[in-house]
């Protein structure tokens, strides 16, 4: 793994518990909405709930066209979706959903109104994949928030397989190499195809192994069937 350390013993449980996994979820329509999934959102957040998930779905659908005309850049694709998750109001998942780790769809972060890092990443990572960014370039990654002394997770941006990572982040709004983020210590990270474990070595097709990313996925395929 190009950007990490071996995490100490008391990370080793933080580890097992979010890589346990499943197969990737094709990402076609993901922000095409049904009426019935927007009014199981209704129903389940109240009334303003939908236009917070369909302003999700304008601001892809408009990143689309100026990707299509070659009017936007990485960076700038980068920036709008870190910047629009970022701006929903943090809520840890014991408070938000009464459970201790709780990875929330984009649609239950915008509909409920709330997220914790997890669900930031999730978002960031999946709204760039719609956008046109390579599976390879992208990492949702477990750190150390060392400020905090917790764990943590974020984006990472590889603009190449062995460039430095760029990091999208909630605790610091501002896009930034890796090397600037001193306050991180990395753990692990996958994304759809593979796993990066704390040794540095690659586990092909080991983020089928993350329970909670598999069950992510399964989410995500039950409201693009709604």
């Amino acid at each position: 793994m190009a950007w990490a350390n071996r995490p100490p013993a008391r990370w080793a449980s933080a580890v097992l518990l979010a890589c346990c996994l499943g197969a990737g979820l094709s990402q076609a329509g993901l922000v095409d909405f049904s009426r019935n999934l927007l009014n199981w959102v209704e129903q389940r957040w109240g009334a303003g709930a939908p236009s917070r998930v369909l302003t999700w779905q304008r601001m892809v659908r408009d990143t689309q066209a100026l990707v299509g005309a070659n009017r936007v850049d990485t960076p700038q694709l980068l920036a709008r979706s870190n910047d629009f998750f970022n701006q929903i109001p943090y809520m840890n998942d014991q408070q938000h959903w009464g459970v201790e780790d709780y990875w929330a769809t984009p649609v239950e972060s915008l509909g409920s109104l709330g997220a914790d890092c997890e669900d930031y990443a999730v978002a960031k990572y999946l709204t760039l994949k719609e956008l046109g960014i390579p599976v390879d370039r992208l990492r949702i990654t477990y750190v150390r928030a060392l400020r905090l002394n917790e764990a943590h997770m974020v984006l990472a941006y590889y603009p190449s397989p062995d460039a430095e990572p760029l990091i999208l982040d909630n605790l610091n709004p501002v896009i930034r190499p890796a090397s600037q983020r001193t306050d991180l210590e990395p753990v692990y990270s996958f994304n759809d195809d593979d796993l990066w474990l704390p040794n540095g070595l690659t586990r092909k097709g080991g983020s089928t192994q993350v329970r909670l990313w598999k069950e992510l996925q399964a989410k995500l395929l039950r409201e693009q069937q709604m």
